[in-house]
């Protein structure tokens, strides 16, 4: 029995032996798989990591090209080349290293079937970007035909580059979770192995061994996405902090280059200077510290003005109006902006703007001096026209009088004379007379009518302005023979100020008898339409016509002198008055007029 139990245990500690190397076996073939699985996953999440890198910096390259083919970018053209170049050398390597592997990026030489036949088909597009890429980099103007094609190729080929590439890393995403369920696969597989040894040996050696070995599985699986988060974490944080050190560094030279600043402490000690700033004023040397107001001016005024407010705005800020005279230069104007800021804890700084105003101001100056130049000659022109209107009114009046002596006066006489000369003894010839008596009398009374047609009508007082056109262009028809016609196309009957319709009567009667005088129309055509703000009149004849621009408005001969004074009486009422006529077609006047 003691051999028995010799034998037994000696044969239970062979199977206690077994089954432990056994489950040593299997412990060790499972950190074996798993080291290997880590070791592969990280190769996995790499090479994952870069071709989804991939995709960002062909999207950058088409970015970067786009700028470089913008007009008028010249100045960050170098900045722009040398940041598209990078990308290019970056996206080349990394393109290169998921087909071939890479030792530096820790990228293993095998690839699957699969991603070779999608990397044989992106390759083309690749090359397409890629050179195209490097004729934008060796282009002297980045806006010509061959850039422009350049362009076109890199747009042309982004959308299915970007297709492809994310198929690749779908293919490489996919693969890698094939790698895991495979790992899960053999895990159960050990796992229930396991289970059997334990099983034989109960609870003495694989129930805590079992449970050891399933904390430590779970311990390496939430290790495992725990790294690879923190790997993910770490990519996008490093991009991140890439991305806003390029920008930053772009905008800070951006700055240099365009803006015209200085930055200084509070006492006005000059610590940085864009390009601008520096080409102006050209200070010997920034690094010793020079005052802001030693650099900017030579002249006293100026310098303390700026001290004072340095001082009195340090903490404020203000904005407004300098002068400064450069040690090389006139004296220059700028609107400068004072802007305090905390760069670092404790330290102070003034951000100062400025703003070259001085042909604004040149111009300002030269509007100034124009403008009252302007006021001189039109109070000029005013005394002019106001001589020229008096004159005219002398020359009208000397008219009347000369139409009443000569023509109504005469034909008074040759009335009296008639009368005188009737003998009622002889019938036949007193008839005769009387019959005379009777057409003289009325071209007495059609002269004292044209005489006096030219005075201020009592339908224009009494009725308003529409009945007094309406009367007018009767009268003158009957007394001319012309056609002449008044259309009221909107119904206008409002009453307008009393100065507004004499003006509108004497510039439509001004009109009228210049078609009629100079333009030897037949017919003449007065149309009325209105809105609810403005009343317009339209004045169209038929006459020989004439060229507005060689209107001397100046000069008394041709009707200069009327068209004068109509553009006066229309300024007057705040109207606006337009010739358009050709030589041969006639003439339109239109006249604007407000309604209150």
């Amino acid at each position: 029995m003691a051999t028995l139990d010799q034998k037994t245990f000696s044969k239970l500690r062979k199977l206690y032996i077994i089954a432990l190397s056994l489950i040593a076996l299997s412990v060790v073939a499972s950190q074996v798989l798993v080291r290997k699985f880590l070791n592969d996953q990280t190769a996995d999440s790499t090479v994952i990591n870069i071709a989804g890198r991939q995709r960002m910096l062909s999207q950058k390259i088409t970015k970067e090209a786009l700028l470089l083919t913008r007009p008028g970018n010249s100045a960050k053209i170098q900045a722009l080349q040398d940041s598209l170049s990078a990308t290019r050398t970056l996206w080349h390597n990394s393109h290169l290293a998921l087909q071939n592997g890479s030792d530096s990026l820790h990228i293993p030489a095998v690839n699957t079937a699969r991603i070779n036949q999608l990397f044989d088909q992106i390759n083309p597009y690749f090359e397409s970007v890629y050179a195209a890429s490097a004729q934008l980099l060796s282009a002297e103007n980045t806006t010509d035909v061959t850039s422009l094609g350049a362009l076109n190729t890199i747009l042309a080929n982004e959308a299915p580059f970007l297709r492809l590439m994310d198929r690749i890393v779908n293919q490489y995403q996919y693969e890698a979770d094939a790698k895991i369920e495979r790992l899960r696969t053999l895990e159960v597989l050990l796992m229930g192995l396991t289970l059997l040894l334990l099983l034989a040996e109960f609870i003495f050696i694989f129930w805590p061994t079992a449970k050891a070995v399933r904390t430590g599985m779970f311990d390496l699986i939430t290790a495992e996405r725990k790294a690879q988060k923190m790997a993910r974490d770490a990519d996008a944080l490093a991009e991140s902090k890439e991305k806003l050190l390029w920008e930053y560094q772009a905008l800070s030279q951006a700055m240099d280059r365009t803006l015209f600043f200085v930055r200084t402490d509070l006492n006005g000690n000059i610590l940085h200077a864009g390009d601008p700033f520096i080409k102006l004023f050209k200070p010997k040397n920034l690094e010793t510290q020079s005052r802001l107001s030693d650099v900017i001016s030579t002249h006293e005024p100026e310098k303390q003005r700026l001290e004072q407010l340095l001082n009195e705005h340090k903490r404020t800020g203000w904005q407004g109006e300098i002068s400064a005279t450069p040690k090389e230069g006139n004296r220059r104007y700028f609107e400068m902006s004072l802007l305090p800021f905390l760069k670092h804890k404790e330290n102070h700084q003034l951000l100062i703007i400025f703003i070259d105003i001085t042909k604004r101001k040149e111009a300002h100056d030269e509007i100034e001096r124009l403008t009252k130049s302007h006021f001189e000659e039109r109070i000029s022109q005013q005394k002019n026209v106001s001589r020229q209107i008096i004159e005219n009114q002398e020359r009208e009046q000397n008219r009347i009088a000369r139409d009443l002596h000569d023509g109504i006066g005469q034909m008074l006489t040759g009335l009296k004379f008639t009368l005188e000369s009737i003998d009622l003894k002889d019938p036949e010839k007193a008839q005769a007379k009387i019959t005379h008596l009777k057409n003289l009398s009325l071209d007495i009374i059609k002269g004292i009518r044209t005489a006096t047609f030219n005075l201020t009508p009592p339908e224009l007082t009494d009725h308003g302005l529409i009945p007094a056109l309406a009367k007018l262009t009767k009268e003158l028809s009957n007394l001319t023979g012309k056609h002449i016609q008044l259309h009221n196309k909107t119904d206008f009957n409002l009453r307008l100020d009393s100065l507004v319709e004499i003006n509108t009567y004497r510039i439509t009667q001004e009109a009228i008898n210049n078609a009629l005088k100079y333009a030897g129309s037949k017919i003449i055509m007065v149309s009325v339409r209105h809105s609810k703000s403005m009343l317009s009149i339209n004045i169209d004849d038929d006459g020989k016509g004439f060229d507005p621009s060689g209107i001397d408005l100046e000069n008394r001969e041709g009707g200069g002198m009327g068209m004068t004074f109509m553009h006066e009486r229309m300024n007057y009422i705040n109207g606006r008055l337009f010739v358009n006529s050709e030589p041969g077609k006639g003439t339109r006047i239109v006249l604007n007029i407000p309604i209150d």
